[in-house]
């Protein structure tokens, strides 16, 4: 018999772990969509790979499954007006970037100039994930700023950004730490 997992725990649990912030694109039939992602991260070097994961309800879902291509922009600190305005469900579609800063991938995706780095992916793999899809992408097309730096980040419902240690795992690890 399977034992139920108390949801407020799991949330509470799950809103522990701090991550960066992302907001996703892609176009179907001509019409620019877009979700805020915290579920997002890096699965393999070769082949480059990343994943996110999409709610199924959601219209990015419907539309990233049609158009098979998305692209990352990776939020730094100034992107959170961004975060919040693509977070927000029901915002309408054929405007939802004309206040908000982009530019375009080479395959046309909108990205975010408040950005560290984006990313244009073509989808390689589903897989199952309750009331998410887990969608594992082949990189196509990488960018990133060279002077940009400070990470917009997201832990307990709240945005973040990064102070840093002078240690690094690597200096750490050399110390004997």
């Amino acid at each position: 018999m399977e034992k139920s997992v108390d949801q407020a725990a799991f949330r509470g649990a799950l809103s522990r772990f701090a991550s960066g912030v992302t907001v996703v694109s892609t176009a179907h039939d001509g019409v620019d969509h877009a979700m805020t992602a915290s579920a997002f991260t890096s699965v393999s070097l070769i082949p480059p790979l990343v994943l996110v994961c999409t709610n199924r309800g959601s219209r990015f879902h419907d539309a990233v499954r049609q158009s098979q291509r998305w692209g990352v922009s990776m939020l730094s600190e100034h992107g959170r007006e961004a975060s919040a305005w693509f977070a927000h469900r029901g915002r309408p579609l054929a405007t939802q970037f004309d206040q908000i800063p982009h530019h375009r991938s080479p395959g046309g995706l909108a990205l975010l100039d408040d950005a560290l780095a984006w990313l244009e992916c073509e989808t390689e793999a589903e897989h199952d994930g309750g009331d998410h899809l887990i969608l594992v992408g082949r990189v196509l097309w990488a960018d990133y700023h060279d002077e940009a730096d400070n990470p917009l980040l997201y832990y307990r419902s709240h945005y973040g950004s990064i102070v840093r240690q002078p240690e690094s795992e690597k200096t750490v690890y050399r110390s004997g730490r």
